[in-house]
């Protein structure tokens, strides 16, 4: 068992390029954690084997007050698991840590943080409509450290709107400043329904085109790798025995058992998923009648999941994973290299990665 995610949907505010399930009824976290534990409860017997890692995601888990953070940790604690000691690790706004919530978050056995910092230009911020300043996310990091956590990953997002080299250099320049050791970066991408893919369907905003964007990753995997964080994923990158445990194991394709609305689960051969409504989820597990739908996954579509998540990682594949010759051109131009019976894509592979992954498949 990989591990447990815990789906925690609420914010303060959303962020104009967010498509995943969230939601701003901040009245309704107590029942929302209720609802949580039930689940827990009725699906704690799916765990076969000792807990690994914990990671509460969301939405804004730091939005949720510490003796609720406390009842979840809690119900999760068996004897015998490693998570306790491992991994527990929660995804924080930098708007609300502080020095003084931090220790708090560490005294119930949180011990890695994941501050969504997004960037470190107050105008790139506000275009996207995250309610922290770049000053706050310092002060977050900063405080984090005083509290006592060695283990702190910082996301960050490139190819923002109008979002120049410059701009970018600085961030990147800044985050290593910071002495966290882990870094997760994404490109922006724009998707249907948010505020960003209607303003740029309007003129209002500029996309960073495609070839600033590939620049931009480039600077950022040669300024990483100079500074000895490992490249562990295509989005990833960890000073030395720092990667996420957690997000590793979905990678090397582990089961996990995902909880609240939203939230999806993984046996090996399964996929399932609760349902994506707040009101519904809570109903549902209150009255122990929870109705997640499901998908039984054959062996084409696991053997494709295989390819696809370990391709995404500096491991590869197995040779015996694919066909070879499909492989080869690609391995001429230098976008995938042979290692130890193994196919690994290199920074260039990255750039077509689904091109590669389709073609493959």
């Amino acid at each position: 068992m990989a591990g447990i995610y815990i789906h925690i949907p609420f914010c303060k505010s959303r962020c104009k390029y967010c498509d995943f399930f969230s939601t701003t009824h901040l009245e309704k976290r107590a029942q929302y954690v209720a609802a949580l534990l039930e689940e827990w409860r009725m699906r704690a017997h799916e765990v076969k084997e000792p807990i690994h890692t914990i990671y509460i995601g969301g939405g804004t888990p730091s939005t949720l007050a510490v003796d609720s953070l406390q009842l979840i940790v809690e119900a999760m604690r068996r004897e015998g698991d490693e998570a306790m000691r491992r991994e527990i690790t929660m995804e924080v706004n930098p708007g609300d840590v502080t020095e003084e919530n931090a220790r708090a978050w560490r005294a119930i056995g949180i011990n890695r943080l994941s501050i969504g910092i997004q960037s470190l230009d107050d105008k790139l911020l506000q275009m996207i409509g995250r309610r922290h300043t770049a000053e706050q996310a310092r002060k977050a990091v900063a405080a984090a450290q005083a509290a006592g956590f060695d283990n702190i990953s910082i996301d960050l997002m490139y190819a923002l709107p109008s979002q120049t080299m410059e701009q970018w250099q600085k961030d990147v320049a800044e985050a290593l400043q910071m002495g966290v050791q882990h870094i997760s970066t994404y490109g922006l991408i724009y998707e249907e329904g948010t505020v960003l893919m209607t303003l740029l369907d309007h003129g209002v905003i500029e996309a960073v085109d495609e070839d600033t964007e590939m620049q931009m990753y480039d600077y950022l995997v040669e300024q990483l790798a100079a500074n000895n964080f490992e490249h562990y994923e295509v989005s990833n990158f960890a000073l030395p025995n720092r990667q996420s445990r957690h997000n590793s194991s979905y990678w090397n394709n582990t089961p996990y058992i995902g909880l609240g609305a939203g939230a999806h689960s993984y046996d090996g051969q399964v996929r399932q998923w609760n349902i994506s409504n707040l009101d519904t989820y809570i109903a549902q597990a209150m009255a122990h009648q929870l109705q997640p739908e499901k998908e039984v996954l054959s062996e084409e579509q696991r053997h494709t999941e295989r390819v696809m998540l370990g391709l995404r990682t500096n491991r590869g594949i197995g040779i015996d994973e694919i066909d070879r010759s499909k492989a080869q051109p690609y391995i001429a131009q230098g976008m995938l290299i042979e290692k130890d019976n193994r196919i690994v894509a290199t920074t260039k592979g990255y750039h077509i990665l689904n091109r590669i992954i389709e073609d493959l498949i």
